[in-house]
C-alpha cells in the first residue's frame, strides 16, 4: 500500500539536540543524535513500509532550527520520497511570507506547518494570518498542531476551542490538519471535525496502539476521509508506529483512506 506520512522531519543534529526536546530524547532512550544522511530517514521508511514522508522545516522564537533551503535539499536527494512542508518567522510576519512563498512556489513545497507551543502563540493570535491568507491565495493546506506537548511548554496554545475555531470561522477555504491527535481535547476535535468541512487530523506522535478509542471509532465510521497517517519521525519509528494496524478494525476502504488517499486529496499528492 501507498503510505504516506504526513507529519515528519529529517533530524538534523542542530534540531534534535535542542534543549526544548530533551524530555523527548528521554522518551527515546537517546543521549545524543550524530549529524544523519538523508538516507537514515529513507531507510527507516523502508522499515515501515512508507512511501513518502511530508519533511517540515522548524522555526521558533530562538531561530531557525531548520530551513526551508535546508529541508529543499533534503527532499532534491530523493525526490521521490520526500515532500518539503515549508514554516516561516512569525516575529516577522512579511518577510515569513516572502519565505513561505518562494518554498511553495520555487521548492514545490507542498504544504505550511507552524507548531503552536514553540511559540507559544495560538493559532487565532494575529501573526499568523498573513501565512493564512497565503494559504488560501495559493492553495496549501496549513499543518498546526493540537493537544498536549511533549516537550516542557506550555499546552494550552494547542487547545482546539476557542482557538481553532476562530480560524476556521474567519478561513472557511483554509484546509487545516491538526497534528498530534488533540487529546485530552478529543471532543473539541470531534466538534471541529463535524463542523468544518475543510479541517483534519493526522494521528502523528503516536503509535497506533496508543490512539483514544474514539478517535479509532470515529476513523472506522463517519470519520474515514478526515483522518491522515503520520509518525512524528524521529520521535517514533514509522515501523513501530504501524505494527498494531490491523488491530484498529478498519475495513480496506477505510485503511486506504487513512494511510495515502486522505493526504493525496488534501496535499494534492
Amino acid at each position: 500500500m501507498d503510505i504516506i506520512d504526513v507529519w515528519m522531519q529529517h533530524p538534523t543534529q542542530r534540531f534534535a539536540m535542542h534543549p526544548m526536546f530533551e524530555s523527548l530524547r528521554r522518551w527515546m532512550g537517546v543521549e545524543e543524535f550524530p549529524a544523519l544522511p538523508v538516507d537514515f530517514t529513507i531507510a527507516a521508511m523502508d522499515a515501515g513500509n512508507v512511501r513518502r514522508g511530508m519533511c517540515a522545516a522548524w522555526c521558533g522564537p530562538q531561530g531557525w532550527l531548520m530551513t526551508n533551503e535546508e529541508v529543499a535539499g533534503f527532499v532534491a536527494e530523493q525526490p521521490d520520497r520526500l515532500i518539503g512542508v515549508a514554516t516561516g518567522d512569525l516575529s516577522k510576519p512579511m518577510e515569513a511570507v516572502r519565505e513561505v512563498r518562494r518554498a511553495i512556489t520555487e521548492y514545490g513545497f507542498k504544504a505550511v506547518r507552524v507548531v503552536p507551543w514553540l511559540w507559544n502563540l495560538p493559532p487565532n493570535d494575529r501573526r499568523y494570518y498573513p501565512l493564512y491568507a497565503l494559504c488560501c491565495e495559493l492553495d496549501v493546506p496549513f499543518c498546526t498542531q493540537i493537544g498536549h506537548t511533549g516537550p516542557l511548554c506550555r499546552s494550552e496554545p494547542g487547545r482546539p476551542i476557542p482557538y481553532l475555531d476562530e480560524v476556521l470561522l474567519d478561513f472557511p477555504e483554509l484546509k487545516v490538519v491538526g497534528g498530534h491527535v488533540g487529546f485530552p481535547w478529543m471532543d473539541e476535535v470531534f466538534s471541529l471535525l463535524r463542523k468544518y468541512p475543510n479541517f483534519y487530523v493526522d494521528t502523528s506522535a503516536y503509535k497506533l496502539s496508543r490512539l483514544p478509542d474514539s478517535l479509532i471509532e470515529y476513523m472506522r465510521g463517519r470519520g474515514q476521509d478526515k483522518i491522515m497517517f503520520g509518525t512524528n519521525f524521529p520521535m517514533i519509528q514509522p515501523e513501530a508506529c504501524l505494527a498494531n494496524l490491523d488491530d484498529l478494525g478498519l475495513d480496506d476502504e477505510a485503511k486506504k483512506k487513512f494511510l495515502s488517499e486522505n493526504a493525496k486529496r488534501v496535499f494534492k499528492i
